[in-house]
């Protein structure tokens, strides 16, 4: 009877551990997924934050070449229009010498 005693109170000894054990797991296992879920959200978080930048940098950059596209196309408007000056005042010039 004794034995019996023994094994009886060893085996619900063991299944307190073993509930106890259970819950630790699951406690854990609770823990690595509230972190995974954290991690997960910021690398999200990162990743729109990184793409948002390459948009602003992207307008920006094209904000500048519009510019930079615009100044090349007055500045050679200008040289043109100076070009066309000087030749109608060579041409002018020209026609004096050639009418003497």
């Amino acid at each position: 009877m004794k034995k019996l005693l023994t094994a009886a109170l060893f085996a619900a000894a063991l299944a307190a551990c073993s509930q106890e054990t259970k819950q630790e797991v699951k406690g854990a296992a609770d823990a690595v997924a509230s972190d995974v879920k954290g991690n997960v959200d910021k690398a999200k978080e990162a990743a729109v934050s990184a793409a948002d930048k390459a948009v602003e940098a992207t307008d920006k950059a094209a904000a500048d070449a519009k510019a930079a596209a615009g100044k090349a196309a007055t500045e050679a408007k200008g040289a043109a229009d100076d070009a066309v000056a000087a030749a109608r005042e060579a041409a002018q010039k020209t026609k004096d010498a050639a009418g003497k």
